[in-house]
């Protein structure tokens, strides 16, 4: 297959390597919020630990640490790894935001004989009242908590700007695609809470996911459906590889020059794959040889999380096929 003007272009003036020139905002996940009884030591140091399980199971990937040998004693030296710490008011109460040493919690990942996955991106909740408006942080305390206490970071809808967000009835590609450009994210959730239950459906990349819970109140509901989404995020993005997968992605979606240097970018960035070639191109879409220590639909999964890239139409010479939406 010949490949087209633009990859020829792309090739030419060697823009493979160049980075966006508009590098994303990420939500860090060595910063976390937890609840804190009182501002007394004793209360302070057991947020701390709450905080630190947090942000080590969210900079391996979601993995569950809990059973790795060193794991408590990591837990009790957290205060001595607190890079800065502050109260303040909660829905709940008391709060304490604490951000830890990026550098010890990456050793103390390494020192358990984990393989970071690299830390997820946010999910973006979009939680509808039965009135139809979207709710807050205020009312969706329960659900941000929930997530959070799984490793998971979230981010809010803006309520001023969800006339064209999609609910639980619509979700298409163009919408889905906005937001991600929008709160640079692929992982979305959609909710409708009514009472004592509520209907939810995670769009991640995949097949969207739908469910529906009940429970004694809107706060159980909401802790259910974080536990929820956290465990259907697991089964779908914490598949640790090691060996070296050979495989073909396709990639649509690329019109210029800087779209072709972006996406390699991204893909080299990314710590599964291990080496991209390009091989041919056609219309806007190009084929690539990868590998990487993921099958290809796992790495799909991931590269999608992140919202610059969703999964898109098949193609028949590829193991998996993505839409360049950034």
């Amino acid at each position: 297959m010949r490949l087209s003007r633009l990859l020829l272009v792309c090739l030419m003036l060697g823009l493979a390597p160049l980075l966006s020139a508009h590098a994303q905002e990420q939500v860090s996940p060595y910063t976390v919020v937890v609840s804190v009884a009182d501002t007394s030591d004793a209360a302070r140091n057991n947020a701390f630990s709450d905080a630190l399980a947090q942000v080590l199971a969210r900079t391996s990937g979601g993995q569950d640490l809990s059973s790795k040998p060193g794991y408590a004693d990591v837990l009790k030296g957290a205060a001595g790894i607190v890079k800065q710490f502050q109260y303040q008011r909660a829905a709940t109460g008391l709060a304490l935001q604490v951000t830890f040493d990026q550098a010890a919690v990456q050793r103390a990942v390494a020192q358990m004989g984990v393989a970071s996955a690299g830390s997820k991106p946010p999910v973006l909740l979009v939680v509808r009242d039965e009135d139809g408006s979207v709710l807050n942080k205020d009312a969706l305390a329960a659900l941000t908590q929930a997530i959070a206490a799984r490793g998971y970071s979230t981010v809010l809808a803006d309520p001023a700007k969800t006339g064209d967000t999609p609910n639980l009835t619509s979700a298409d590609p163009e919408q889905v695609a906005a937001l991600a450009r929008q709160y640079k994210t692929g992982l979305i959730l959609l909710g409708q809470v009514h009472g004592n239950s509520g209907d939810w459906v995670l769009v991640s990349g995949g097949p969207q996911q739908r469910w529906n819970n009940d429970g004694a109140n809107a706060a159980a509901v909401l802790t259910d459906a974080g536990n929820g989404l956290a465990d259907r995020l697991a089964k779908q993005l914490n598949v640790i590889g090691s060996a070296n997968i050979d495989g073909k992605l396709w990639i649509s979606g690329i019109n210029s020059a800087m779209d072709y240097a972006n996406l390699l970018a991204t893909l080299r960035a990314d710590p599964a794959v291990r080496q991209v070639t390009t091989m041919s191109a056609q219309g806007d879409g190009m084929l690539f040889a990868v590998k990487a220590s993921l099958p290809m639909d796992a790495l799909s999964n991931s590269l999608a999380a992140g919202g610059r890239l969703l999964r898109g139409d098949s193609h028949s010479e590829a193991d998996a096929s993505l839409r360049w939406v950034h």
